[in-house]
C-alpha cells in the first residue's frame, strides 16, 4: 500500500489519441510542480494558458492549467490539471516530468480514495462515481448521478438517525428501572419500531432497483433447434447480430446484445439448441450454453408455437432460475399475441408480442422505472442492509417474545453499525482497497 501522504499523478483522460488529454495531479508536492512545471503558480481555479516544461527546461506541449489549492478540492489536497494535446507520446513525456520531480504514479481509484478519506464524499458517493462512468443506460447514468449528490447516503442516514433515536428511548428506559416502564404498552417505543421497520422495507426495495439499474439484467434465451432463438435475439436487439436458417444446430457459441427495457440495461445471450445428439462442434456450443444459464439472472424458454407437443422446461436450466416459456411463430400457428397464464405468445418474424415479452423482462427482474427518484446501489449495499435490518428484526422479536429490552439496545447498535459500512463510517481497510481497485485510473 502506498503511502497516502505521497503526491500522484495520474492520466484523467482515457488512453490512446484525442484533441485533448488531461493530467491531473494531487498532494503535498503540488505547488513545488507547478511552478517548476508553469514557470509560477497559476491562480486558483481559473483556466490559464501556460507552456508546459520539464524540470530541464524543456518544452513538452502549451495547454491550460488548473489550479485548486487545498482544501477547496476535489481531494481535499492541492490539485493541479495539465489541459494538453491528446497524443499518448505527449501525455507519457508529461508524466513521467511530474514524476521526475517528485510525484509517484497513482493507483486506481486513489484520487477519489483520498477525497473519501479527507471527508469531501462519503463511500457511497465515491462508488457513485464509477458508477457514472460505467453507466449502461441513460436511467442508469441518472441514478449514479442521484447517487454521487448523496441522496442514497441521506436515505442511509436518516435510518441511522432512526435507529439512534429509537435505542435512546430503549436505553432510557433500561437505565431507569424504577418508573417500571413496561415495553410493550409504551405507545411512543412501538410507534418508533413500526417506523423503522416500515423504513428498512422501503430502503430495501429503493437499493434493490439500484443493484438492478447499476449491474443490468442477463436473460439467457434457451430451447429446442429451430424454436426461433436468434430471430427473437435480432427482434429485441434491432439488428442482424445473429445468423438465421432453417438448418437446425446455426448457432454454435453464445452471442451476447445489450439493449435498453425502460431504462433496464438488459443482457440478451443468444445459446446454441439444447438437444440430446449434436455433433462435437454443436456439443460445445451446447456446454457453453449451460454454462451461461449458471450465471443468468433469468431464461427465455422459446417453443415452436405450431408444433403439437410442447417440450417443457429441460433439466438444463438451475434450480431457482426464473424461466418464461415463449410460444414463438404465431403468425403460423394463429395463437393471439400477448401474455396468458404466465406465457409470452409472439412472432419473432412480424414482431406482434415483442412488447408483452418485453414487459415480462422487466417485470421478472423486479424494475420499475423510478425517474428522477432513483438511485444506484451495490451488492455490498444490500447486503449491509440486509444485516442491519436482520439485526433489527432480532432485537424486535427479543422484545415481542421475552420483553428483552437489552436485547433489543443491542441488536439496534448491530443494525446501526451495518448501516455505518454503506456510507464509510465504519470501513476496514481491505473493503476499502477492493472498493477503489475497481476505479479507472486518474478517478
Amino acid at each position: 500500500m502506498n503511502n497516502l501522504t505521497d503526491t500522484i499523478v495520474a492520466r484523467a483522460t482515457p488512453s490512446g489519441t484525442g484533441g485533448v488529454g488531461i493530467v491531473r495531479v494531487s498532494g503535498q508536492q503540488t505547488e513545488a510542480i507547478a511552478r517548476t512545471l508553469l514557470g509560477s503558480l497559476p491562480e486558483p481555479r481559473t483556466a490559464t494558458y501556460r507552456s508546459f516544461r520539464n524540470a530541464a527546461g524543456e518544452r513538452l506541449d502549451t495547454g491550460l492549467a488548473l489550479y485548486f489549492p487545498a482544501p477547496a478540492s476535489f481531494t481535499g489536497e492541492s490539485v493541479l490539471e495539465l489541459h494538453g494535446h491528446g497524443g499518448p507520446v505527449v501525455i507519457s513525456l508529461l508524466t513521467e516530468a511530474i514524476v521526475d520531480l517528485g510525484a509517484r504514479h497513482a493507483e486506481p481509484g486513489e484520487f477519489s480514495k483520498r477525497a473519501f478519506i479527507n471527508d469531501k464524499l462519503d463511500l457511497v458517493q465515491a462508488e457513485a462515481i464509477a458508477d457514472l462512468i460505467g453507466s449502461g443506460t441513460a436511467q442508469a447514468a441518472r441514478a449514479a448521478l442521484r447517487s454521487l449528490s448523496g441522496a442514497f447516503s441521506k436515505s442511509v442516514d436518516a435510518l441511522a438517525e432512526q435507529l439512534v433515536r429509537l435505542r435512546m428511548h430503549v436505553e432510557s428506559a433500561i437505565d431507569f428501572p424504577e418508573e417500571e416502564i413496561d415495553f410493550l404498552s409504551d405507545s411512543a417505543l412501538l410507534a418508533r419500531i413500526d417506523e423503522c421497520a416500515a423504513a428498512f422495507e422501503i430502503l430495501l426495495a429503493q437499493a434493490q432497483q439500484g443493484r438492478v439499474l447499476r449491474d443490468g439484467f442477463q436473460v439467457v434465451i434457451v430451447g429446442k433447434p429451430n424454436a426461433g432463438k436468434s430471430s427473437l435475439l435480432n427482434l429485441l436487439s434491432g439488428q442482424e447480430a445473429a445468423i438465421v436458417t432453417e438448418v437446425a444446430g446455426t448457432t454454435r457459441d453464445v452471442l451476447r446484445e445489450q439493449i435498453d427495457i425502460d431504462g433496464l440495461a438488459v443482457e440478451l445471450v443468444d445459446t446454441a439448441g439444447l438437444r440430446n445428439d449434436p455433433d462435437r462442434i454443436e456439443a460445445e456450443g451446447i456446454r457453453r450454453a449451460r454454462e451461461a444459464l449458471a450465471q443468468a439472472d433469468a431464461a427465455l424458454w422459446i417453443q415452436d408455437a405450431t408444433e403439437t407437443e410442447q417440450e417443457a422446461p429441460g433439466p438444463d436450466l438451475p434450480d431457482g432460475l426464473p424461466v418464461t416459456i415463449v410460444h414463438n411463430k404465431i403468425d403460423l400457428s394463429g395463437d393471439r399475441p400477448g401474455q396468458a397464464d404466465g406465457r409470452v405468445y409472439l412472432s419473432a418474424q412480424t414482431g406482434e408480442g415483442i412488447d408483452a415479452l418485453r414487459r415480462c423482462i422487466r417485470d421478472t427482474a423486479g424494475y420499475e422505472n423510478q425517474g428522477e427518484g432513483a438511485f444506484t446501489a451495490r451488492r455490498r449495499h444490500i447486503k449491509a442492509l440486509q444485516r442491519a435490518a436482520g439485526h433489527f428484526a432480532t432485537g424486535r422479536a427479543a422484545l415481542e417474545d421475552a420483553r428483552a429490552g437489552e436485547l433489543l439496545a443491542e441488536e439496534l447498535r448491530l443494525a446501526q453499525r451495518a448501516l455505518g459500512e454503506i456510507v464509510g463510517n465504519v470501513t476496514a481497510d481491505d473493503l476499502l482497497g477492493r472498493i477503489f481497485s475497481e476505479f479507472c485510473v486518474g478517478k
